[in-house]
């Protein structure tokens, strides 16, 4: 009734309100016991996303460095200075401010002037820090999505694999009950009651080993969805195309999240030469001081500008100049053999990818269809006599072999899928993006 009212209120909404509307409720119609939405794979990359700490101290890093980036760039604060001069220690006009016509009380201010083309740089230093912090934010969304997809690949697969064998384990145990009764009516043989009863726990080993390693794809996938990992799983992974197989290119490569992170710093590095090479000109320093005296005596004004002398030019100015050019050839040169190594492992990801892509390809067209056909002949010639069960039951293993080996291909292929797909965070799932409620999918493991 509750699931009802919800959906009955909820019928003028439409769009992104009804989509809110329905995660909002999902809660409340779970603990009236109703049946929990499945988990697509996009939606569990969003709920990932969204409760990701790593994403959250990004974006924190970016704020940061903008505003370091807005500060750099203003002129320092004005120093205010207070002060008496030349107070008399002695003699009649001992510790007066008025008497002695050398006593003044001092205020003044001072404002150091950089440059303009300095602040800039300074400013510009910490905008190079905001974009690295962004390229790192990107690497980080990179990562969250791709180890949401393995976790929940091997969620997905896990139970396809228990479907296989539960088949398998039932299809067994009729042959164990018929080979049993063959027996007793003296139509069969003893072995073969063995070879089933052996066939059938070997069966349930398996189906133990499968579960354990559904309950640690549970819990991988509940690290980066929480409790939603325990609702059932919809939707088919698209393990057979990726959006990088028509981009593969240096240009392409340049703009994936480790490359971007390292760029940043040879950007980073080449703002600290210019501003070390900004800062062979020295900045002023304007001051102006009010100077008051004892009423028998006039008031005074003193105007000063202060300005670093570089004596030791070639030991501090150039020196520094050097280092930072030193820094520049090191962030490049650590790029450009980054940007090598990371396009030769994307190709041979590439490349594993295609190739496992076309063994699950034979798999599933020629292997699983021959072996299908060699059980079915093993069958018929035990129906009309002319065979034992245990060939029956060889064959069917063989099958189910064939069927899981094909199963473990596009597992393996799937998980070559998303560490390729993801190389790049995809734009559509990020901490901002609404998580939709799937529609339930039929047939699905």
């Amino acid at each position: 009734m509750l699931a009802f009212a919800v959906i009955h209120w909820a019928r003028p909404l439409r769009g992104a309100a009804l989509s809110s509307l329905l995660v909002l409720a999902a809660p409340l119609l779970w603990a009236t016991g109703a049946a929990p939405p499945p988990l697509s794979l996009r939606e569990a990359q969003q709920l990932a996303v969204r409760h990701s700490r790593q994403v959250q101290a990004q974006d924190a890093l970016v704020r940061s460095a903008r505003d370091m980036a807005v500060s750099a760039g203003q002129l320092p604060d004005p120093v205010l200075k207070l002060g008496v001069d030349n107070l008399p220690l002695s003699g009649p006009a001992q510790l007066s401010l008025t008497q002695d016509f050398m006593t003044m009380r001092r205020i003044g201010l001072m404002q150091e002037l950089p440059r303009a083309e300095k602040r800039q740089l300074k400013a510009e230093r910490f905008e190079r820090d905001a974009e690295r912090a962004q390229a790192q934010r990107r690497q980080a969304l990179a990562g969250i999505q791709r180890d949401t997809a393995l976790a929940w690949l091997e969620r997905y697969y896990a139970l396809a694999v228990r479907t296989q064998l539960q088949q398998q384990q039932e299809e067994t145990r009729l042959q164990e009950q018929g080979a049993l009764i063959a027996f007793r009516e003296g139509k069969g043989a003893q072995a073969d009651v063995f070879a089933a009863r052996t066939a059938l726990i070997e069966i349930e080993d398996r189906l133990s080993q499968v579960d354990s390693q559904a309950r640690n794809a549970d819990l991988m996938l509940m690290r980066w969805t929480g409790t939603q990992a325990n609702r059932p799983l919809s939707g088919t992974p698209d393990w057979q195309n990726t959006v990088l197989e028509s981009k593969l290119s240096i240009d392409e490569l340049r703009q994936h999240p480790p490359l971007a992170v390292l760029a940043a710093q040879v950007d980073a590095a080449e703002t600290e030469l210019r501003l070390a090479q900004a800062n062979t000109k020295p900045d002023w320093a304007l001051e102006a001081t009010y100077l008051q005296r004892g009423p028998a005596y006039a008031n005074m004004v003193s105007i000063g500008v202060s300005i670093p002398l570089q004596w030791d030019r070639k030991n501090r100015q150039d020196r520094d100049i050097a280092a930072r050019l030193a820094q520049v050839d090191e962030a490049r040169a650590n790029h450009e053999d980054a940007l090598q190594s990371y396009e030769a492992d994307v190709r041979t990801l590439l490349n594993d990818w295609q190739t496992s892509k076309e063994r699950a390809r034979r798999y599933r067209q020629q292997m699983v269809p021959v072996a299908g056909q060699r059980s079915a002949a093993a069958l018929s010639s035990y129906r009309v006599g002319k065979g034992d069960l245990a060939s029956v039951l060889a064959a069917r293993q063989a099958e189910i072999n064939t069927r899981l080996q094909a199963l473990e291909l596009e597992r393996e292929t799937a998980r070559l899928w998303a560490r390729l797909n993801h190389l790049r965070p995809d734009p559509a799932i990020d901490s901002s993006a609404p998580v939709n409620t799937p529609v339930p999918a039929k047939g699905q493991p």
